[in-house]
Order: structure tokens, then C-alpha cells, then sequence
């Protein structure tokens, strides 16, 4: 599998989209002029195990990085991988971009 590709950023659902097969593996955001608060990411069950949740986070910062975004991780398993990973750090947003935006 390959997510880099396949991603699709839906604004006006506020979500990253990747159809894999019958199922969608999504992360949903809230944007806030240049930085999406990064607020879920969710694998149908079918999916879980294979490594598609962490395949999904990777492309989804690329993409963010391409378009010269920033990321504010608000889920647990968003905030993990970028801890796991320093070479995608560079696409967090400073820390004074305020309080969530809920």
C-alpha cells in the first residue's frame, strides 16, 4: 500500500481521506489559518495491524509540509508517531498558536 498517492484532503469535511478497498482511513483536523489541529485518526477494524494508521500519518504530514502548512497533534496516536519520528518535526507549529480551537 501506498498513502502518498491516495490521500485526499476533504475541507469541507475537514479530513484526510484513503480508500483502501471498501474501507476509508481517515484524519480529521480543524484548521486555523495555516495550522490544522490534527484531532483523529481512525483505521476501520478490517485494517488494524498492518501498519496503515502510521502509513496514513506520514503521507498526511508530507502533504501538510508540501503546501508549507504546520500541525498542532491533538490525537494520541498523531502526537506518538511525530514523537517516534524527528524527521517530521519540522512540521509542527510553534507553540504559541493558542489554545485548541474547538
Amino acid at each position: 500500500m501506498t498513502a502518498a498517492a491516495a490521500i485526499v484532503d476533504c475541507p469541507e469535511r475537514a479530513r484526510f481521506e484513503w480508500s483502501i478497498g471498501e474501507h476509508v482511513a481517515i484524519v480529521t483536523y480543524r484548521r486555523v489559518g495555516q495550522v490544522l489541529w490534527l484531532t483523529h485518526a481512525g483505521v476501520p477494524a478490517a485494517l488494524s495491524g498492518r501498519g496503515v494508521g502510521s502509513e496514513l500519518v506520514a503521507a498526511v504530514l508530507q502533504q501538510i509540509r508540501e503546501r508549507g502548512e504546520r500541525v498542532v497533534p491533538v490525537c494520541s496516536f498523531i502526537a506518538h508517531y511525530i514523537e517516534r519520528h524527528p524527521q517530521v518535526q519540522d512540521v509542527l507549529a510553534p507553540t504559541s498558536t493558542g489554545a485548541d480551537p474547538a
